[in-house]
C-alpha cells in the first residue's frame, strides 16, 4: 500500500459485525483463494494504505513470548473502572483489539485477516505527511508505547510506577552508556532505547552503520595537545531480548524542497554478534579499535607508496613506473632508421612495441604531453603482452619488426655497444627491483585488510549472538511506496514473506535482493534481531508441526477470545454456504475462468467444441489432419499411376513414403526469421524435436485416415479405408497413447503461441497496443511451458519479450496521459488500462527469472506514475486515486492475477498462416528487431 498511514473509515471500522464477501474473498470465487491451508499463516487485509500496519503486526506475531503477552493480557475490574483517563481507555481498548486480532491469526479458518477495527483506534496517530518512513517508525514507537501504558496498568497493581518489571520494557527496550569530551571536559550518561536508529548513507553493512553511530566526532583534536579528547563513544549497558534496528533511508534534498530516498546497498548478516558494542568489552574494543586506526593509517601509507609506484610522472600524464623502464629499453635498443641496412633488415629485432600512444613522445617532449584516457589500462595491457626483455638470446623471441616500422619509430641517433649493454643492464636491474617492491606493497596491503576483517573474529566477541528475526521492506519513491516483511519461521526453517493477505515461501537469496538496496527502488528499512535464548526458546517450543503449538495456544486463551474466533469460523462457514447458494442460481457463464482461461490455452479447441472440455487425443491428432489435408490431398493425386496399376495398398505405401521424404526434408532446411517450417505441418515439429518414430507414423498414417479428404472421391475413400484399417491394427504396446497425446498437445499450444505472436505483432503495427499486449502476455506464457521441454517446442522468448515490452511502455505513456488530463472519462480509461492490463502484465514479468530489460522497463513505469506524487497543477482528488493505484503498481503479489484471454484467430491454412508469418517478420527484421534484445 501507499507509504503514508491514512486514516480508514469504512462502516466495518466501526464494530466487528459481519462482513461483506466482497470485501473479505475479493474477486476470486474458489475457496482456495480464501480458505487457510492447515497451518500456513494467515495475512492481513490491507484496507486502504495499511501495509505498513501489516508488516509491523506480523512481525511482532511472529515471536511467540509477545504473542503470549498480548493473549495472555487482564486487568482486574477495579483496575477497568478506575481508568478515567482518555489515553487509559484507549489503550486498553487498543490491547483488546489486538488481542482479538491475534486470536484469529492463530485459530481462524480465512487465509487472511481483517485489521479494521484496531486500526480504527489509531487514526488520529499520523499528521505528517512530509516524511514517510518517519510515519511508520512513528507507528511502531507509538504502537510500543501504547503497549507499555497498558501492561504498566497490570504491573501498577503490584509495584506501582516500576516500569522495570513491564513485559514490554523488558522485551523491547535497553540502556547504552555515552562517555565523550565536549571541549575539554568529560560527561558519562546512560540512556533508554527501543528502535535504535541507523544512517545508511555511507556505509557498506550494518557492522560499518553500528560502529559509525557508537562512535562520533574525532576523538583526538590535531591542534590540541594530546591530553584533550573531542568526540563520544556509546556502549551498550543492556541489551533486549527483541533488538531493532532502524534504517533512516530517506534526506529531505534542499535544492529539491522535497524528501528522496537513499538507494544504496547495505548488507546484513543472519546473526549479529553484539560483543564489540558491550560496555563489559570496552577495553578490549577500545585496543582492537586502536589496532584498527593504526592498521588503516598503515593501509593508507602503503597505498599512497603504491600509487607513486602505479602513477609515475610529474605532468598530467602517469604511468606505472615499470613500464615506463620498459619503455626505455625498447628505445634504446630500437635502431636508426639509416642504420638499417638489406642485411640487418633480415635480422631479429631485440625490442619492439605496439603502445598507443607511443610514451617515448612524451617522454622526449616533456613540455608537450599529450592528453590520454585510461592510459594506466592500456599501458597494463601493454606490459602483459610484452614481457620484460631479457640480456642475450632470450631478447630475440620478440617477433620481427620491418624497416618500414622501424623508421617510424624515435631511435638513438648513435649508441655504442657498450653504452648499450651498461644501459639495459641498469634499467632491467632497476625494473626487476622496483617490480618486487610493487608486489611486495600489494602483498601487504592484501595482509592489512584480512587483519582489519577478521579483526573481531576473535571467539571472546562472539559470545552474544543475534539472530535475524523480521526484515521490513520498502518499496518506491519517498513519496511514495509499499511495505512487507520477510519474517523467519522458526519451526519451518525458513523465509517467509508477509505481504498484505499473501505469505508465501521465500528464501535467504530473494531476501538479499530485495532488502539491501542498490539494485532496485527496494530495500529494508528495520532490521529486527533476538538474541540467541529467545531464539533457542521459541526452536524448543515450537518442535513439531506449528498446527499443534497453535492449537496450544488457542486451547489456552481466555473462553471469550475462543468463542470470538469460533463465531467467526461459523460465519465463514455461513457466508461460504450463502455464496454457494447465489453460485447455483446463477446461469452458467461461457467466459472461462481464470484458471481455465491458462488450461484452454494448451488446445485449440473448434467452434464447435466445449473449451471447458478437455479434448481427446483423437479430435486432436484429426485436428491436425485435416489442417494439413491439402497437403496430404496432393500426395493422394501423386499416386495416380501407381493406384491404377497396383492397387489401393501399393498408392497408400508410395504416397506416405513421398509425404514422409517431403517433410523429412523440409524439417532439415535451415530456418531463416522470415520462415518457420513448423507452421507448415506437425510432422515437422515432431520431426525437428526428435519426437519416437511411432508417434511420427501414426501422424501420417491418420492424416491419410482423415474423413474429410475429397480430392479424388474414388481413390480418397479407398486410401482412407485402408488407412483406417491399418490404424485398427495399431495396439497400445506398438504405440504409447499418452505419450502419443502429449506430442499433438504441444504442436497445438505451439500453433496458438504463433497465432498469438503474429496477431500481437501485427496489432502493435497497427498501434493498437491494449488489443496487442493481451496477445503478447500470453503467447509468451505459453510458450515458456513449451521451453521448458526444450528450446525447439517454442518461438523466440526474446522476441515476445521485447515487443511485449515495447507495448506495455507505449500502453504505459497512453494510460499516463489520459490520467493527467483531469478529464473524468479519460481519467476512468486511464485507470482502466492500468488496472486491466498494465498491472497484471507487469506482475506476471516480475519473478525470479525476470531480464534485466524488463525490470528496467518495470522500474521506468512505477518511476513514471511516482513522479506525478505532490504536483502542484494535480487536484487533490486525482491525487487521492493516484495513491490507490499506487499500492498495486508498486507491489501486487498479494492479488490473484486476471487477464482475459484473447479472441481466438484461426487462420484457415497452414500457408495462410506461413504468409502472415513471413510478412510480420520480414517488416520487423526490416524495421528493428534484427537485434532482438
Amino acid at each position: 500500500s501507499c507509504d503514508r498511514p491514512q486514516d480508514t473509515h469504512s462502516a466495518e471500522n466501526k464494530s466487528r459485525s459481519k462482513r461483506k464477501r466482497c470485501e473479505v474473498w475479493g474477486e476470486s470465487p474458489k475457496q482456495n483463494d480464501w480458505r487457510r491451508a492447515g497451518d500456513w499463516p494467515v495475512g492481513m487485509k490491507n484496507i486502504g494504505n495499511t501495509c505498513w500496519f501489516s508488516a509491523v503486526i506480523q512481525s511482532l506475531f511472529q515471536l511467540p513470548e509477545f504473542r503470549r503477552l498480548v493473549l495472555g493480557y487482564s486487568l482486574p475490574q477495579n483496575v477497568l473502572e478506575s481508568c478515567c483517563s482518555h489515553t487509559g481507555k484507549r489503550n486498553i481498548a487498543f490491547m483488546q483489539e489486538l488481542q482479538c486480532l491475534f486470536a484469529l491469526m492463530l485459530g481462524t479458518w480465512r487465509k487472511f485477516v481483517d485489521p479494521s477495527a484496531a486500526l480504527e483506534l489509531l487514526r488520529d496517530v499520523f499528521r505528517s505527511a512530509e516524511q514517510p518512513q518517519q510515519d511508520v517508525s512513528e507507528f511502531t514507537h507509538k504502537l510500543l508505547d501504547w503497549l507499555e501504558d497498558a501492561f504498566q496498568l497490570t504491573v501498577n497493581v503490584t509495584s506501582p510506577g516500576d516500569k522495570s518489571k513491564n513485559p514490554m520494557v523488558q522485551l523491547f527496550y535497553g540502556t547504552f552508556l555515552t562517555e565523550g569530551v565536549h571541549e575539554g571536559n568529560t560527561f558519562s550518561k546512560i540512556e533508554t532505547f527501543g528502535q535504535y536508529p541507523l544512517q545508511v548513507n555511507g556505509y557498506r553493512n550494518l557492522n560499518e552503520c553500528l560502529e559509525g553511530a557508537m562512535v562520533e566526532g574525532e576523538m583526538d583534536e590535531p591542534t590540541a595537545s594530546p591530553s584533550v579528547k573531542y568526540g563520544q563513544e556509546r556502549w551498550f549497558t543492556k541489551l533486549p531480548p527483541v533488538l531493532t534496528f532502524e534504517l533512516s533511508r530517506f534526506e529531505f534534498n534542499q535544492s529539491l524542497g522535497q524528501p528522496e530516498k537513499i538507494h544504496t546497498k547495505l548488507e546484513f548478516p543472519q546473526t549479529m554478534y553484539m560483543d564489540r558494542y558491550l560496555y563489559c568489552n570496552k577495553d578490549l574494543i577500545q585496543m582492537k579499535r586502536e589496532e584498527m586506526k593504526r592498521l588503516k593509517e598503515k593501509m593508507v601509507t602503503l597505498q599512497q607508496k603504491l600509487e607513486r609506484y602505479m602513477e609515475y610522472g610529474s605532468g598530467p600524464a602517469r604511468f606505472p613506473l615499470p613500464d615506463m623502464l620498459q619503455y626505455v629499453l625498447e628505445f634504446i635498443a630500437t635502431k636508426p632508421a639509416v642504420a638499417v641496412s638489406s642485411a640487418q633488415s633480415s635480422q631479429t629485432t631485440l625490442l619492439h612495441s605496439q603502445a598507443k600512444p607511443r610514451v617515448l613522445d612524451v617522454l622526449s617532449q616533456p613540455n608537450s604531453i599529450q592528453e590520454r584516457t585510461d592510459t594506466r589500462t592500456e599501458d597494463e595491457a601493454f606490459f602483459l603482452a610484452n614481457p620484460s626483455p631479457q640480456q642475450g638470446s632470450s631478447m630475440e623471441l620478440q617477433p620481427p619488426v620491418s624497416p618500414a616500422e622501424l623508421s617510424e619509430r624515435p631511435a638513438p641517433h648513435v649508441v655504442s655497444e657498450e653504452e648499450l649493454n651498461l644501459v639495459q643492464t641498469c634499467l632491467q636491474r632497476w625494473r626487476n627491483e622496483i617490480e618486487q617492491d610493487v608486489q611486495d606493497l600489494k602483498e601487504s596491503i592484501a595482509g592489512i585488510n584480512l587483519s582489519i576483517e577478521q579483526m573481531y573474529c576473535d571467539p571472546l566477541l562472539q559470545q552474544v549472538p543475534y539472530r535475524l528475526h523480521a526484515v521490513l521492506v520498502h518499496e518506491g519513491q519517498a513519496n511514495a511506496g509499499h511495505y512487507w516483511a520477510f519474517i523467519y519461521d522458526q519451526p519451518r526453517k525458513r523465509w517467509l514473506k508477509y505481504n498484505d493477505i499473501s505469505v508465501t515461501e521465500s528464501s535467504w537469496e530473494e531476501l538479499e535482493r530485495e532488502s539491501f538496496g542498490g539494485l532496485r527502488n527496494a530495500s529494508a528499512y528495520c532490521l529486527m534481531y533476538i538474541s540467541d535464548q529467545v531464539s533457542r526458546v521459541g526452536a524448543d517450543e515450537d518442535e513439531g508441526p506449528e498446527a499443534r503449538q497453535f492449537q496450544k495456544e488457542v486451547e489456552a486463551l481466555s473462553p471469550e477470545l475462543r468463542h470470538y474466533i469460533q463465531e467467526d469460523n461459523w460465519r465463514l462457514e455461513q457466508e461460504a454456504e450463502e455464496w454457494d447458494e447465489e453460485q447455483s442460481c446463477k446461469i452458467p457463464q461461457m467466459e472461462p475462468s481464470p484458471t481455465s482461461e491458462l488450461q484452454d490455452l494448451s488446445s485449440e479447441s473448434g467452434p464447435e467444441q466445449s473449451p471447458v472440455c478437455e479434448q481427446s487425443v483423437h479430435s486432436l491428432s484429426s485436428e491436425h489432419a485435416r489442417i494439413a489435408k491439402e497437403q496430404t490431398a496432393k500426395a493422394i493425386a501423386n499416386t495416380a499411376d501407381a493406384y491404377e496399376k497396383n492397387g489401393v495398398e501399393a498408392a497408400l505405401c508410395e504416397a506416405f513414403h513421398e509425404e514422409y521424404s517431403r517433410l523429412y526434408l523440409l524439417s532439415k532446411e535451415t530456418p531463416t526469421p522470415q520462415n518457420d517450417a513448423r507452421l507448415q505441418h506437425v510432422l515437422i515439429y515432431f520431426l525437428q524435436n526428435n519426437a519416437p518414430q511411432q508417434v511420427v507414423e501414426r501422424t501420417l498414417l491418420e492424416q491419410f485416415a482423415d474423413k474429410n479428404l475429397s480430392y479424388d472421391e474414388r481413390r480418397s475413400i479407398s486410401i482412407m479405408k485402408v488407412a483406417r484399417a491399418k490404424l485398427s491394427e495399431i495396439g497400445p504396446d506398438d504405440v504409447d497413447m499418452e505419450e502419443y497425446k502429449r506430442w499433438h498437445e504441444d504442436y497445438s499450444l505451439f500453433r496458438k503461441v504463433s497465432i498469438y505472436l503474429l496477431t500481437g505483432l501485427e496489432l502493435y503495427q497497427n498501434r493498437k497496443y491494449q488489443e496487442s499486449l493481451t496477445y503478447l502476455v500470453y503467447a509468451y506464457q505459453s510458450n515458456t511451458k513449451l521451453l521448458l521441454k526444450g528450446t525447439n517446442r517454442g518461438v523466440s522468448e526474446s522476441l515476445i519479450a521485447l515487443y511485449r515490452r515495447k507495448c506495455l511502455l507505449k500502453l504505459n505513456e497512453v494510460a499516463a496521459s489520459l490520467f493527467v488530463s483531469c478529464e473524468d472519462a479519460h481519467v476512468s480509461e486511464g485507470v482502466s488500462i492500468l488496472n486491466e492490463l498494465i498491472i497484471p502484465c507487469m506482475h506476471l514479468m516480475n519473478n525470479f527469472e525476470i531480464s534485466k530489460e524488463d525490470l528496467d522497463a518495470i522500474e521506468v513505469m512505477r518511476n513514471h506514475w511516482c513522479s506525478y506524487l505532490g504536483r502542484e497543477d494535480m487536484d487533490a482528488k486525482l491525487q487521492m486515486k493516484l495513491g490507490e493505484l499506487l499500492p498495486r503498481l508498486l507491489d501486487g503479489s498479494t492479488e490473484v492475477i486476471v487477464l482475459k484471454e484473447p479472441p481466438k484467430i484461426r487462420p484457415n491454412s497452414p500457408y495462410d498462416l506461413c504468409s502472415r508469418f513471413a510478412a510480420v517478420m520480414e517488416s520487423i527484421h526490416g524495421a528493428s528487431a534484427v537485434t532482438v534484445q
